[in-house]
């Protein structure tokens, strides 16, 4: 009977250390860090509460940059969309990868078909993101990290699609730039199937994402996950709810409601003003989804180990597109040179490296954000990959870098009303090249952040050392530049412009007051979002 008890006994304790063997197993293979990566589309610097907005409201988002490390001085790869997703998946800048425009974007003797009659041609620019090229999630999955891609891509058609560049699973990612179908159910994804009509795109996302989460849970599986929540949201165009829209008409009013709202820019109309009751009620239904995402974290005791990462891809959509807000005081948005069309909310929250609430005014861009997120999970840098790049890793640690040039090159004119041209950031400096003129500027960010007063007459030297630098970058990478248009004509340009003035701005101006009525309603069931209890 002894001899049997201590042959139980034995078992019993060879049972339980193997339990405990296999558990310190999943434990170590869980060390490394998860990533939440949420990348907003066209999502201004200023549009949220915590960046001084009075009319936005974004508590959950705020939550990233209050409880981690503000980067005030955090810039987009690109003042258009395609350019940045691409700088962030392969840590170059767009000059260097060749993505220069946003995909389908008209070039050469094409853009005549736009009707703007402007001096120059675009080059052309590469369509898909380089199948030779390691990307982000590439470099995840080697290290072991299950990966997962919801929303926007548009970083090339099939066969360049979230699934062909690293992602595990993709959830509404392909070819499109804009919510095909809307911000409500049914949708024209092929890669987002339809649930019930009515249903709202951005919290779709977020469930996907909170049902991946839960379902490949690091503290169960022992393996960490890379999610990359990546928002059609707030791109246009611009719809949300009847409540939503009805509760920031009303904060409009309370606010109260300038006479006018828009002011010329040299080819398009420009927002002054933070009132948009539409664009407001998608804010907040993108904030709504950001914080269901971030509750999931905490209910799974994930919120401790998981790098979060907020960003946008441009600037907000002040002219163009929907003219959705106003990014002052920063001049510009969307498709501008300016630092309305490149600066963005940057936050990163990692728990045990990042005080809460600290910041720091050192310029980054989207291009650092590979090797920071490797650093951060002690995977092997790719310094072959991420060339433009740097880890920000002794930053986030309290220390900070050597100074270094930021490029941005974008040889077109878009749709938004920005022209050609090429910067550099260096210091406080930022210089502009324009290539209709080869005209530049010079602005002190540190005391002129609105870049109304061009400083190149005053600082000849520090102009042309600027210039030089930025065009030996761009010839090393071999960028393309615009061409001028033989066909150009004044007389054809100034009457496009004078249209534009004598109706486009006053349409626009009959638009914002429509959406300020309290009688408006867009009569199409509130974008068939009234299907569904709000």
């Amino acid at each position: 009977m002894k001899h049997f008890l201590c042959s139980i006994l034995a078992v019993t304790c060879l049972v339980l250390t193997s339990c405990k063997n296999d558990e310190k197993k999943v434990q170590e293979k869980a060390v490394r860090p998860n990533v939440l990566f949420i990348l907003a589309d066209d999502y201004g610097y200023h549009d949220l509460s915590v960046t001084g907005s009075k009319f936005y409201e974004t508590p959950n988002i705020d939550r990233i940059a209050n409880e981690g490390m503000n980067f005030t001085n955090g810039y987009a790869a690109s003042r258009v969309c395609s350019p940045s997703r691409a700088s962030i998946m392969l840590g170059t800048f767009t000059a260097r990868h060749g993505i220069t425009d946003w995909i389908g974007a008209k070039v050469g003797e094409d853009w005549r078909k736009a009707g703007r009659f402007n001096k120059l041609l675009p080059p052309d620019y590469e369509h898909n993101l380089p199948a030779q090229a390691t990307t982000l999630p590439e470099a995840m999955k080697t290290a072991g990290y299950k990966t997962f891609f919801a929303g926007k891509w548009h970083l090339g058609e099939k066969g360049s699609w979230p699934e062909d560049h690293g992602f595990d699973i993709n959830k509404g990612g392909w070819d499109a730039g804009s919510p095909n179908g809307g911000y409500f159910a049914p949708y024209t994804n092929p890669n987002l199937e339809n649930h019930e009509d009515g249903e709202n795109l951005t919290m779709r996302l977020a469930e996907e994402t909170i049902n991946f989460l839960k379902k490949n849970n690091p503290k169960e599986t022992g393996q960490p996950v890379f999610a990359y929540l990546s928002f059609y949201a707030v791109h246009g165009p611009i719809q949300t709810t009847k409540g939503k829209w009805a509760k920031y008409q009303k904060k409009a009013e309370k606010n109260g409601i300038a006479a006018t709202g828009y002011k010329m820019a040299k080819f398009l109309p420009i927002r002054q003003v933070q009132d948009n009751p539409v664009y407001a009620g998608l804010v907040e239904t993108m904030d709504d989804a950001v914080g269901r995402v971030l509750q999931t974290l905490d209910s799974l005791g994930l919120d401790k180990n998981t790098l979060v990462v907020f960003t946008s891809d441009n600037g907000g959509v002040s002219a163009g597109d929907s003219f959705s807000t106003s990014n002052l005081p920063l001049r510009g948005g969307k498709g501008y040179q300016f630092e309305g069309g490149i600066r963005e909310p940057y936050f990163i929250r990692a728990p045990w490296l990042v005080k809460s609430g600290t910041s720091t005014s050192e310029p980054v861009t989207g291009a650092d954000f590979y090797p920071t997120i490797l650093d951060i999970a002690g995977i092997d840098l790719k310094p072959e990959q991420h060339l433009d790049g740097k880890s920000l890793l002794p930053i986030l640690k309290g220390g900070n870098f050597e100074e270094r040039p930021l490029f941005w090159h974008y040889p077109h004119y878009g749709n938004q009303g920005g022209e050609p041209s090429s910067v550099v950031r260096k210091g406080d400096w930022k210089l502009i090249h324009y290539y209709e003129d080869d005209r530049e500027e010079l602005y002190n960010l540190k005391d002129d952040l609105e870049e109304l007063t061009n400083v190149a007459s005053e600082h000849t030297d520090l102009q042309k050392q600027l210039s030089e630098q930025l065009f030996a970058y761009l010839d090393e990478v071999g960028a393309r530049y615009p061409s001028k248009d033989p066909e150009y004509s004044l007389q054809k340009e100034e009457a496009y412009l004078k249209n534009i003035v004598d109706k486009k701005l006053p349409s626009l101006e009959r638009e914002r007051l429509n959406f300020l009525s309290p009688d408006f309603d867009p009569k199409n069931d509130w974008w068939g979002s009234n299907v569904t209890v709000d």
